[in-house]
C-alpha cells in the first residue's frame, strides 16, 4: 500500500503579477512533490489562491471591476503559472470556491459553538497589504509613515466592532505542542523566532471586519466578514472535501506533511493556524517550513517598491529548467537568496552547460563512435567501477533523509558531486585509450552511462523536462524513473541500443 504525502504552498495573493517569490515557494513545493512520487508515495500537492479581504476589495475598485471579475483575472495568471513553472500540483484552490466557503464556515462554526470566539471592539494597528494587526513594538517610521518592522508595509488605525478568537487561552498549549513537536517549525531559526512570540505573551485575534464586505460573511452575522486568515488558511482542509471528515480525501491526507511557505506569513502558519485547529480539535500540520524571501538586490520584491523580478521573463530568456536549477541550487534554501544574470550565466554554464550537459553528450558520442551506441552484454566491473557506482546505494538512506527534512542544501549538493564523481571517471578511464581491449571499454562505457542515469534520477524533481530528454538516451520514461532504481547498477538493459542526445543546454557566450 502506498504511503500518502501532502504538501501545500502559500495560496497567493493575486492583487497583483506573480513574481519570483511566488515562483520560488511553488518550484520548492514541485520538488518535493516529484521527489516523493518518485518514491513511490501517493502525493497531493495543493496551490491556489487567496481572495478576499480589503487588499482585493480596494484593488478591483481602483480597477472599475467588480471583485470577483478581478479574482478571475488575477487568479488566472496564478494557474496559468503552475503550467508554466511545470508543476506537478493535483489541485488549485480559490478562496472564492464554494467548497471552501462550506469549510470556513464550518471552522467558525465550531470555534463559535466551542466558546474559542466572542464579539467585542478592535482599536490598533492595521496593514490592508498583509492582512494583519500589529503591535507598537512591531512597527517603526520610515519617510513620516507607520510600518511594520517585518514586510515595511504600511498601517492604519482602525476602531471598529470585531469578533475575537481567546489566542491568549491557547499559549500554554501551543508551547506544549511545540515542545512535544520538535520537527513542527523548520528551520530551527523560525522556531526560535515563534517560541519567543509566544512566550512574549499571546493576546486575543480579531477574526472578524465591518470596514468591508469583500469576503466570507460570518454565518451568525453578516453584518461581519471572517478576518481573511481565519478564511484562508481553512483551504488548505477545504481542498481535502472538509468537513467531511469521512470523505477519502481527508481521511487520506490530513494532517499535512509539509506547508511550504515564506518567512513573512510564519506567525499566520506556526501560531494562528494551530491554535485555530487545536481550539476546533482538528490535529495540526505535521510541519511548517518558512524559507527565505527572493530579493531584488538587498530588498524584498513588492509591487509598491517597483522591483519585482518577473520569472516568465527569464524563462523566455534562459529556459525553465535553469531556472528552476538556479533556484534551487544557488538559493539557500530556509535563508534569503538572490538572482542576477551573472549569477544565473554562470550557473547554466558550469552546472547544467560544461558538468551535465556536456557529460551526456560525451558518453553518447563515444558510444556512437566506438560502439554504434549499442550496448553490449560482455560487461565486468573493477574495483573503481563499483566504488562509483554504489556511491548511491551507499548514501541512498541519506538522500532520503535530506529530503524528509526539508534539507535541499546537502540534496543538491550531492547532486554536483556525483556530477563531478562521473566526469573524472570517464576522464580518468580514457576510454579512447582501450579500444584494443574491449571488454574494459564496454564497462566503461556501460558504467558512466549507468553513472548519467542515477545522477539523472536525483534531477529530475529539480529539473524533469531536461531529464525526461536524458532518460530517452536509454528507452525509459517517466515510469522508470523511480528513486530505489538508483541502488540497482545494471538497471541498463544490455545487448541493446541507446539513443544520440542533442545540446540539453547552451553554453552562454559573454561579451566582454
Amino acid at each position: 500500500m502506498k504511503n500518502n504525502y501532502y504538501i501545500t504552498t502559500p495560496i497567493y495573493y493575486p492583487s497583483a503579477s506573480p513574481h519570483m517569490g511566488h515562483a520560488y515557494s511553488s518550484i520548492i513545493a514541485d520538488f518535493f512533490a516529484r521527489f516523493k512520487r518518485m518514491q513511490g508515495f501517493n502525493v497531493f500537492y495543493l496551490t491556489g489562491t487567496d481572495e478576499h479581504g480589503q487588499k482585493i476589495e480596494r484593488a478591483a475598485k481602483e480597477k472599475k471591476k467588480d471583485p470577483l471579475v478581478f479574482c478571475d483575472e488575477i487568479s488566472k495568471t496564478f494557474k496559468d503559472l503552475t503550467k508554466t513553472l511545470n508543476l506537478s500540483n493535483d489541485d488549485f484552490i480559490r478562496t472564492t470556491e464554494n467548497r471552501h466557503k462550506k469549510s470556513a464556515k464550518n471552522i467558525w462554526n465550531i470555534l463559535e459553538k466551542k466558546g474559542e470566539i466572542y464579539l467585542s471592539k478592535y482599536s490598533g494597528w492595521y496593514s490592508v497589504s498583509d492582512e494583519a494587526f500589529y503591535t507598537e513594538e512591531e512597527l517603526e517610521i520610515i519617510n513620516g509613515s507607520k510600518v511594520s518592522k517585518l514586510s515595511g508595509s504600511t498601517v492604519e488605525w482602525v476602531e471598529e466592532e470585531s469578533y475575537f478568537f481567546k489566542l491568549s487561552k491557547w499559549q500554554e498549549p501551543l508551547l506544549k505542542f511545540y515542545s512535544e513537536n520538535q520537527d513542527f517549525i523548520l528551520p530551527i531559526s523560525r522556531k526560535n523566532e515563534v517560541l519567543s512570540f509566544v512566550k512574549s505573551g499571546l493576546k486575543d485575534l480579531s477574526v472578524s471586519r465591518k470596514s468591508f464586505k469583500w469576503g466570507i460573511p460570518v454565518p451568525s452575522n453578516k453584518d461581519h466578514i471572517m478576518y481573511v486568515w481565519l478564511d484562508a488558511l481553512t483551504n488548505y482542509l477545504s481542498a481535502l472535501n472538509y468537513p467531511d471528515e469521512n470523505d477519502k480525501m481527508y481521511k487520506s491526507f490530513w494532517p499535512a506533511d509539509l506547508h511550504i511557505i515564506g518567512k513573512d506569513i510564519l506567525r499566520f502558519h506556526a501560531v494562528y493556524w494551530p491554535a485555530f485547529l487545536l481550539a476546533a480539535d482538528i490535529k495540526p500540520p505535521k510541519r511548517v517550513y518558512g524559507h527565505g524571501w527572493i530579493l531584488s538586490g538587498d530588498q524584498k520584491m513588492s509591487k509598491s517598491k517597483g522591483n519585482i523580478l518577473d520569472p516568465l521573463q527569464i524563462i523566455d530568456i534562459y529556459g525553465l529548467d535553469a531556472l528552476r536549477y538556479y533556484l534551487i541550487k544557488e538559493v539557500s534554501f530556509g535563508n534569503d537568496g538572490n538572482i542576477s544574470k551573472e549569477k544565473l550565466e554562470n550557473c547554466i554554464n558550469s552546472d547544467l552547460a560544461n558538468n551535465y550537459g556536456n557529460l551526456c553528450q560525451r558518453v553518447v558520442s563515444f558510444s556512437e563512435k566506438n560502439t554504434n551506441l549499442k550496448i553490449s552484454n560482455n560487461i565486468t566491473f573493477n574495483e573503481e567501477d563499483k566504488s562509483v557506482l554504489s556511491n548511491y546505494s551507499k548514501n541512498y538512506d541519506k538522500i532520503i533523509s535530506f529530503v524528509d527534512n526539508q534539507d535541499i542544501n546537502s540534496y543538491i549538493n550531492f547532486v554536483v558531486e556525483q556530477l563531478f564523481v562521473a566526469n573524472k571517471y570517464f576522464n580518468d578511464q580514457e576510454p579512447w585509450k582501450k579500444k584494443s581491449d574491449l571488454l574494459r571499454l564496454n564497462t566503461i562505457i556501460y558504467t558512466s552511462l549507468e553513472l548519467i542515469r542515477k545522477v539523472t534520477i536525483l534531477l529530475y524533481p529539480i529539473i524533469p523536462d531536461t531529464s525526461k530528454k536524458v532518460m530517452k538516451i536509454f528507452n525509459l520514461n517517466l515510469n522508470d524513473i523511480k528513486f530505489e532504481s538508483i541502488k540497482n547498477d545494471e538497471f541498463i538493459e544490455k545487448d541493446s541500443q541507446i539513443n544520440k542526445i542533442g545540446i540539453l543546454f547552451k553554453k552562454i557566450v559573454k561579451n566582454d
